[in-house]
Formats: structure tokens, C-alpha cells, sequence
């Protein structure tokens, strides 16, 4: 029995089961990432703070002056105390949680200087990208679904990355600003990668901007986060960061191959 229930608790507090009942989100691992949770948990503790200040009032009130002690209701009608003081505290707290929260935004949205553009289209139900290199020849490739059917359809056992893992994968280089300008071919999609802190709606005939600069190697997964039709849970996002001498000969691979596949 103790054998029993030491297995359930470490299963319990194994990191896959920590991901998965995880509350709050992620800060990811990109500097830009880090900032939008700092904030996120900024204006979150300050509304816990009105909250328990707000009830901790309400609740001591209705105790401590309830009508079976004798009390009677006090009338602020036209109260210019009260009426300066509900317009004053709020207004202080809106520019307490405007001021970070501003500075946050125009850093997300500062897409200036990248230094690598792509071109992101979404597809009923799979993403094209395409590297805009004015140094080359551009590069561009779709992105499918690569999880088997047997997996799909439970004839086979599910892999740590079910529905998360692609035939294509997108290959940004390390520490470097990358520029993302989503679109869609047909109906709304939108692409998200929580750990490098990026989530553009790609709206037909529409390009939305988004940036990231990722300062490790390593895979980060994504998915379409739009209801986009039957296959929408089968649109994946799979980004692979390497340093920049191994981007450098992949996109130096990438361009042989379509080099080779036009001289065929």
C-alpha cells in the first residue's frame, strides 16, 4: 500500500504531470516572454490586492453593522468625499498597471530592425514559410501534420509529441531578431508558440507583424489556436532554434535542393 501511494505522489510531482496541471502561464524563454509574465503577474497581485481589500470592507461591514445590533443604514447620497475617493483610487490604480503594461506593448510591437524576415500563410490545415533573403534564393517549404494515423485513430500508442510534431519544421537561428508577418490563404488561423512568446491571428488578405529573438537551442511547439475548420487540431506549430553557423548551412541545403529540383 505505501509502495502504492509512493508511486502516485512521485507520479504526481513528475515534471510531465507539473506541465500539465499547470495553472498559470509560462514565461517561456525568450527576454520578451520574461517581460509579458512579469506584467501578467504584476496586474494579477494587484487585483488580488482590490480584491481582499474590496471584500475584507463588505464582509466587516455587514458584520459589524448588521441591523440586529441596532445599526442603521448611513446615507452617502451626494457625498463629495466619497464620490472624489471612488474617482481618485481607481484612476491611480489604472495608471499603476497602465504605466508597465504600456511600456510592455510598444516593445512586443517594435518590429523594427529584424534581422530576418518570414512569411507565414496558413492553410486549410497546414502553414507555409517562406524566408524573405534578399542574399538568395528564397526558401520556402509547407509545413504538415507528421503524427501517424495509428496514433490518430488509437491503433497504436500516443507519442509524447501527439499532434505537435511536423514533416517541415521552421528553423530560426539563435539570437537573432526574427520578424514574422502572418497571413492566411482562406479563413482565419492563428499561430502560436507560448515559449517563444508569439500568438498572430493570420487573417486573409490581412498581414499581422510579430518578432522574436530565442537566445537557446532546442524545439518549441506550437498549434493554430483559431477554430479553422474539421482539421483544425491538426495544425501544428514545431520551431527548431540552432546556433547560426547551423542555420547558415541549412538554408545553404535548402537552397540546393530547390536549385537541384529546378535544373530537373
Amino acid at each position: 500500500m505505501r509502495k502504492r501511494v509512493a508511486g502516485l505522489i512521485l507520479a504526481f510531482l513528475s515534471p510531465m504531470s507539473v506541465a500539465q496541471n499547470q495553472v498559470n502561464m509560462s514565461p517561456g524563454v525568450t527576454e520578451i516572454g520574461a517581460d509579458i509574465f512579469e506584467l501578467h503577474m504584476l496586474i494579477m497581485w494587484i487585483c488580488v490586492v482590490i480584491g481582499i481589500a474590496v471584500f475584507a470592507v463588505m464582509f466587516y461591514s455587514i458584520y459589524a453593522h448588521r441591523k440586529s445590533k441596532g445599526h442603521q443604514a448611513a446615507q452617502f447620497h451626494e457625498s463629495t468625499k466619497v464620490e472624489v475617493a471612488w474617482t481618485v483610487v481607481p484612476f491611480l490604480i489604472l495608471i499603476a498597471m497602465a504605466v508597465p503594461a504600456t511600456s510592455t506593448l510598444l516593445e512586443v510591437y517594435d518590429n523594427d530592425e529584424a534581422e530576418l524576415d518570414i512569411l507565414i500563410t496558413g492553410y486549410q490545415w497546414k502553414w507555409k514559410y517562406e524566408y524573405l533573403d534578399e542574399s538568395g534564393e528564397p526558401v520556402a517549404f509547407f509545413s504538415n501534420l507528421a503524427t501517424p494515423q495509428e496514433e490518430i485513430y488509437n491503433t497504436d500508442q500516443k507519442g509524447d509529441n501527439y499532434l505537435l510534431e511536423v514533416d517541415e519544421p521552421l528553423v530560426l537561428p539563435t539570437n537573432t531578431k526574427v520578424r514574422f508577418l502572418v497571413t492566411a490563404n482562406d479563413v482565419i488561423h492563428s499561430w502560436w508558440v507560448p515559449e517563444i512568446a508569439v500568438k498572430r491571428d493570420a487573417i486573409p488578405g490581412f498581414i499581422n507583424e510579430a518578432w522574436t529573438r530565442v537566445p537557446e537551442e532546442g524545439i518549441y511547439r506550437g498549434q493554430c489556436t483559431e477554430l479553422c475548420g474539421a482539421y483544425h487540431g491538426f495544425m501544428p506549430v514545431e520551431v527548431h532554434a540552432v546556433s547560426r553557423p547551423e542555420f547558415d548551412a541549412w538554408m545553404a541545403a535548402k537552397r540546393g535542393d530547390l536549385t537541384g529540383m529546378t535544373n530537373g
